[in-house]
């Protein structure tokens, strides 16, 4: 007797599950369509062929949505799916403890990796909403890319764009009879703003960081990245903004696979309506078109935050997988939002979505997710597992020990800046050495030693 050759070991899962199916009565074909899973629950399993069509968790402070949140990452890792999230209140980094590989980021360098990203690759319409610039203020970061594309200039840190603001607003009239009209005043407000922003986060700094890395396994399981976000979500606009971009950074580089098994990388975007807060038109329209077609590209994004209301319809409608936690009616205004989210789930006749919404503990919730047909499911109320990571925040002891030992740890890269006051300060050393044999000498050691300080 011939064996069957398999082309991947989906293949050969889904056709095992279907001899099971086929031992216990059940329909062939509903086993091989269910093929790799992640089961959040008895009642509740996330199919990995439907995972990039992406998802909605909400609930309330307490219901039980951060855990949710740990037990999807380590699902998605134990099947092969690269995570990225981002750990708001320091709780998310327990998953460090458990048995996915996990990867530290962190846009101050302290807490992991640096995240650093150049002006030039944030884009223009990004920049702009990191800067919170009004739509005549962003039409001159416009112009200022355009021009530093056209004279070649490099744009790489604040550094790097403020002196190309500079040369716009000395040749202002030269330029605004090409590229447009440039106001001396609108300039100003983006140099008070960029003055904001640098003493802020310095996240513009060279070398920049690579979303390609994200894309990592380790022994068959998915890399789960974890941005360190509770400094940065002091600034709104920088945190939404460098999640938008790491996005829209593989959106553009990634190619189309059509439909996978399982999703290449899962996004989980935790107090996600700060990426729509004061949102300009043009730049939600290309949320929108990002989060409607990089399913094909085989990423999946899910969106975590208190009630769904918070997400634009426009996106809310390109979300098939859905897990409600509990949401609290305090006031009015919480009962109409409490009856909009039990809308927007799938009906189920045997069940009260809203008021399952209004009284579950933490840890329940009701789901619906795509079923075996490709389409969402009734919803059910579901009690959702536990991670078998640590719950809640590790300390700065544990932190730091997972981040030595983390393959491919490096330490904070050093700035063109900082680097060229080195190379001056060696060889000042240097030259001091040689003037004179002791005086000379002292002059040297203090260079090298002022050089070492600076590098690391």
């Amino acid at each position: 007797m011939t064996r069957k050759r398999f082309q991947s070991v989906a293949e050969k899962v889904a056709h095992d599950n279907s001899r099971l199916a086929v031992a216990r009565g059940e329909s062939a074909v509903t086993a091989i369509q269910d093929g790799i899973s992640i089961e959040l629950a008895p009642n509740a399993r996330l199919r990995g062929r439907y995972a990039n069509r992406h998802g909605l968790i909400a609930g309330a402070t307490g219901s039980g949505k951060t855990v949710t949140l740990q037990t999807l990452a380590e699902g998605f890792s134990k099947i092969g799916v690269p995570v990225f999230l981002a750990d708001v209140k320091g709780d998310i980094a327990g998953l460090a403890t458990g048995p996915s590989p996990v990867q530290f980021l962190d846009c101050y360098g302290k807490q992991g990796s640096p995240l650093r990203v150049s002006i030039a690759a944030m884009g223009p319409a990004v920049l702009s909403r990191a800067l919170g610039l009004s739509d005549v203020q962003s039409s001159v970061v416009d112009i200022a890319f355009a021009y530093a594309a056209a004279e070649r200039l490099p744009l790489e840190s604040i550094r790097d764009f403020r002196q190309v603001l500079g040369k716009l607003l000395a040749h202002r009239e030269a330029i605004s009879a090409t590229l447009g009209q440039v106001s001396p005043v609108s300039i100003g407000v983006i140099q008070r703003a960029l003055l904001r922003l640098s003493s802020a986060v310095s996240i513009f700094e060279p070398p920049g960081f690579d979303p390609a890395t994200l894309l990592g396994t380790r022994d068959g399981k998915g890399l789960v990245s974890i941005l360190a976000a509770d400094e940065l979500i002091k600034t709104p606009d920088v945190y939404a903004t460098v999640l938008l971009w790491l996005l829209s950074d593989l959106f553009d580089r990634l190619p189309e696979v059509g439909d996978l098994d399982r999703p290449r990388l899962v996004f989980i975007f935790d107090e996600s309506h700060l990426l729509f807060d004061n949102c300009p038109p043009a730049l939600l329209q290309r949320i929108e078109q990002i989060i409607r077609l990089v399913r094909s590209k085989g990423v999946g994004v899910y969106f975590a935050t208190q009630s769904p209301a918070d997400i634009p319809s426009t996106v809310a409608g390109q979300l098939g997988n859905r897990i409600q936690h509990a949401l609290r009616a305090a006031t009015g205004k919480d009962a109409k939002e409490i009856r909009a989210a039990a809308e927007s789930l799938p009906r189920n006749p045997a069940l009260n979505a809203a008021e399952l919404i209004a009284t579950m503990a933490p840890g329940q919730a009701l789901v619906s997710l795509i079923g075996p047909t490709g389409t969402p499911q009734p919803c059910e109320l579901a009690r959702i597992h536990a991670p078998t990571c640590k719950l809640g925040a590790i300390s700065n002891e544990e932190r730091a020990k997972h981040f030595a030992a983390a393959p491919g740890a490096k330490p904070r890269p050093v700035s063109r800046w900082r680097y060229a006051q080195a190379v001056f300060a060696i060889v000042a050393g240097w030259a001091g050495a040689g003037l004179v044999l002791f005086a000379g000498a002292g002059l040297g050691f203090y260079g090298l030693r002022a050089a070492w300080r600076l590098m690391f």
